[in-house]
């Protein structure tokens, strides 16, 4: 299946697929649907503890800090209104023992009509004068302490109504005597509120270990999956992909899409809860001043909204500038050698030293919309925090909402800008990590892959005869490699191939390997087309040494047995004795335990190539392929691994690919080839008497060794 994410090449988006890549991205999150519930059920009691925090200083400031109560005095001549009114308002309202007055909180005004309150006030029934609510021993401590002229009012729950100019007169030890419940109060809501702090905490650990549990269990889950994707490709695509830029996306790419599951699929869901809880409490406290403070937001939705496709494009410029960068590193660290040979070192630095610069020029882009959006966003919070003491201020003098919602107001507008940000900043993750999510499913998709049979066929009896049926292969259209070809190579038989650089020769192995798929014709192995068999089955025959010899980082025995603990301890030492490896590894410190160095640098080429040899016989094939297996080692390890050759040879079909006399004198058949085509074939000796391609091939080569 082909890739349909409208990628072109790296770090060119097409169409956005977001809504498709979640849904595939939630198949990875199904097996941890119920740890994420629980994350969100815990990410919103912590939005609810946040949501409180303003309310408990409210609390704190009108209960029990401006602890005061409005009188209202009715007239008798309007009886029916007032009884009307004190039926509206009977939760708030506490009537006088003379049914001539009525005391309400001054935290309770926002539940009175404004309209009404001005009325009383314009009419006088509104007392200018704040009152404080005794009860009869606080009272008792108050007649004993001072001298009272006013004449108390007793209210209908047995309180006593006393002016609060009087109690802000006493003493500051009298004062903490008689409001002693306002103190207690006090530190009621500090421990209530350390508690909810200390709760808020451990949640927040929860919540955090949540979803770095969820995001590296899923991260971890998509690697693995990718990985096994990138080793299960086609040859082609590792042609067409540089090294860095694979590792980008089984590293950075997926690091994104870690960040996007702990940073914005859980917490956006909090930050959109937030926000709604925000208004909400704005519109609890008072609609007037919430209305005011929401002028900002289309402001804020278009600011936002701009700057956010901004650092969208701003990110995707950095992600390709990164890949780009990683690839180019990669490669000349590989060909490290190569550039030292020929002292390109200060070209190489110039171009490094370009895409670095690209690089930094990407990451400063992305930079410069931070520096613009987080001042804005901090400048906006502080005209709504203007707004709110401009208007809210006046409301609080004029009595119509109290102190404590004034600084809840502030506190919950202050509360409201943060979500706003973090959701920009997680649309511009997120946008981040859909880009990386497109890459990462576009080589999981990518279709160059060599399929395996639905129904493989099983050979039961292994002869090893291999077979080639007029097959054509290029490896670009237009350009064939291979033409016609028809090779029969029979069972226990050494075929040696050799032709000019570029005549196909190595061609034939990708094709017996299955590497490739012919583009006509077939490869046959037993009689049957190799494209009906598993390729594990196929190659599970096969044994490929090769001229470039790749070891691994890791001790002698593992780069023989790569892994397969089917191979013993004694069946790599019986290997690599008749591999004729064993000398030289009985000569290492810690012999068939001594690590080895990434490409096996620490070794000489020839002792790379008897390794080869050796990994070769440890999986006791039926089948052995050389591909210029001694062209680049010395006399001394040419002869060592000519011994070797000939007790591989003796029981195996092989096919050589060579380009040394020693090696191509001995084979049963040898095949010449040319331009995609097959020129001559025989023995040694028959095609030294044609006097042939073959023939010209070998004077050539006496010659030169003579010179």
């Amino acid at each position: 299946m082909q890739a349909d994410f409208g990628y072109m090449e790296e770090g060119q988006l097409g169409k956005p697929y977001n809504i498709r890549l979640l849904k595939r991205l939630a198949e990875y999150a199904r097996p941890y649907k119920k740890i994420i519930v629980l994350a969100l059920t815990v990410a919103v009691i912590i939005t609810l503890l946040d949501l409180a925090l303003p309310y408990l200083t409210k609390i704190a400031i009108d209960r029990y800090i401006l602890s005061s109560w409005e009188q209202i005095t009715f007239i008798s001549s309007d009886k029916e209104a007032s009884e009307q009114f004190i039926l509206k308002h009977r939760d708030i309202l506490i009537k006088g023992v003379n049914n001539k007055t009525a005391y309400f909180h001054r935290s309770e005004v926002k539940k009175i009509d404004p309209a009404i309150l001005q009325k009383y006030r314009a009419d006088g029934l509104l007392s200018r004068e704040q009152w404080y609510l005794l009860d009869s021993s606080k009272y008792s401590i108050l007649l004993n302490e001072t001298s009272i002229t006013d004449k108390p009012v007793t209210l209908s729950d047995g309180r006593i109504a006393v002016p609060k100019s009087v109690i802000d007169k006493l003493s500051p030890d009298l004062l903490h005597r008689v409001r002693a419940s306002d103190f207690d109060g006090l530190a009621n809501v500090g421990i209530f509120l350390i508690v909810l702090l200390l709760v808020t905490f451990g949640l927040n650990y929860l919540d955090y270990y949540l979803l770095e549990y969820i995001g590296q269990n899923i991260m971890q889950d998509i690697r693995i999956t990718l990985f096994e994707r990138i080793q299960g490709r086609a040859i082609s695509f590792f042609n067409k992909h540089p090294v860095g830029r694979l590792v980008t996306r089984v590293t950075n790419d997926i690091e994104n899409l870690n960040e996007m599951f702990k940073s914005v699929l859980v917490t956006l869901f909090t930050d959109v809860f937030i926000l709604v809880g925000i208004i909400g409490m704005l519109l609890f406290l008072n609609i007037r001043l919430a209305l005011i403070s929401f002028t900002l937001l289309p402001v804020i939705f278009i600011f936002t909204i701009i700057v956010s496709r901004m650092m969208r494009d701003a990110f995707r410029a950095l992600r390709e500038k990164v890949s780009k960068l990683n690839a180019f590193q990669q490669e000349q660290i590989a060909g490290i050698k190569i550039i030292q040979l020929f002292t390109r070192e200060k070209h190489q630095m110039k171009v490094f030293s370009g895409l670095n610069h690209e690089n930094y020029v990407a990451g400063m882009n992305q930079l410069h919309l931070f520096a613009i959006f987080v001042p804005v966003m901090e400048l906006l919070s502080a005209v709504g925090v203007a707004l709110i003491i401009w208007y809210g201020g006046g409301r609080v003098i004029s009595e119509n909402i109290s102190l404590g919602a004034l600084v809840a107001f502030i506190s919950y507008i202050q509360m409201f800008f943060r979500p706003i940000r973090d959701i920009s900043e997680k649309y511009n993750i997120m946008q981040l990590a859909m880009a990386s999510t497109e890459r990462i499913f576009e080589f999981m998709d990518n279709g160059e892959v060599i399929p395996d049979p639905e129904s493989p066929v099983n050979i039961e009896i292994k002869k090893g005869r291999i077979q080639f049926k007029d097959v054509t292969f290029s490896y670009e259209k237009g350009r064939p490699v291979l033409q016609d070809i028809n090779i029969t190579i029979n069972p226990g038989e050494m075929v040696a191939v050799v032709g000019a650089t570029g005549a196909g020769k190595s061609t034939l192995v990708n094709l017996i390997e299955r590497f490739y798929d012919p583009d006509k014709g077939a490869v046959f192995l037993d009689g049957v087309d190799i494209r009906k068999i598993s390729k594990a089955a196929l190659r599970s025959r096969i044994s490929l040494v090769m001229q470039d010899v790749f070891l691994f980082s890791g001790d002698v025995m593992e780069n023989i047995s790569l892994g397969n603990h089917l191979i013993s301890a004694d069946d790599i030492e019986e290997a690599a004795s008749e591999a004729n490896s064993k000398w030289f590894i009985d000569k290492l410190p810690d012999r068939f335990n001594q690590e080895i160095s990434e490409g096996g640098t620490s070794l000489s080429g020839g002792e790379r190539q008897l390794l080869s040899f050796s990994r070769a016989l440890a999986y006791d094939t039926d089948i052995l392929i050389l591909d210029e297996a001694t062209s680049s080692v010395d006399p001394e390890s040419e002869r060592l691994i000519q011994d070797a050759i000939n007790r591989m040879t003796a029981s195996r079909t092989t096919l050589v690919i060579a380009h040394r006399l020693s090696t191509i004198k001995k084979a049963d058949r040898i095949i010449v080839m040319g331009h995609g085509k097959i020129i001559e074939q025989g023995n040694h000796e028959e095609l030294m008497a044609k006097k042939g391609k073959y023939y010209r091939l070998n004077l050539f080569r006496e010659s030169y060794k003579e010179d």
